[in-house]
């Protein structure tokens, strides 16, 4: 049993999730509903009200906490292998690249966006997501020996945050890149 589901439900669940993200991320938070995800995920109306007994809200709330940990793991092995000469220009070229694909349409800020007003769940989820990353930045900063690594950390997340955001709203990478090789200066 995994958190009160059978291997085969927690599969089932997780395959609607993954889904519902895809299509999302392809479409949008407001052009997606559950009818298309019902299709493209093969799953049947009680089916999905059965491991989302509250509607399309709950299942949003599982998709953000989805894409919170498909944050993370688009910049894998490299934001786990920060330390050493080399390996920061590497998880700053991953993260330039994941953001320039992504382009204007970030699936996270519209999930959170959208679902912040009435679910008081989502601030954690980014909080989570926040605390996760710049934690493992600070771990790699700590194993290259730079002192102050929780100061540094923040100002390198800050940075990726930053540059994010000009992207969302301008479409050009410039300014995150700019951003991340000025907060890593030294380390790369």
């Amino acid at each position: 049993m995994v958190g009160g589901l059978t291997k085969k439900g927690a599969a089932t669940r997780e395959r609607i999730v993954a889904g519902a993200a895809s299509l999302l991320r392809e479409r949008g938070v407001d052009e997606v509903s559950l009818d298309d995800i019902r299709g493209a995920t093969a799953t049947s109306k009680s089916q999905l009200f059965h491991y989302f007994p509250d509607g399309r809200a709950q299942l949003l709330l599982a998709v953000a906490q989805y894409e919170a940990q498909e944050v993370l793991l688009d910049q894998q092995p490299q934001l786990d292998a920060l330390g050493p000469p080399g390996s920061w220009a590497a998880w700053r070229d991953v993260v330039v690249d994941r953001y320039e694909r992504q382009g204007t349409r970030c699936p996270m800020s519209a999930l959170t966006r959208r679902l912040a007003p009435s679910h008081p769940e989502v601030g954690p989820v980014v909080a989570i997501l926040l605390t996760t990353w710049q934690q493992k930045i600070e771990d790699g900063l700590r194993r290259a020996g730079v002192g102050e690594p929780r100061t540094k950390a923040m100002i390198i997340l800050a940075a990726l945050q930053g540059g994010v955001a000009l992207l969302l709203a301008t479409g050009d990478s410039t300014a995150l890149r700019v951003a991340l090789d000025q907060a890593l200066d030294g380390l790369i």
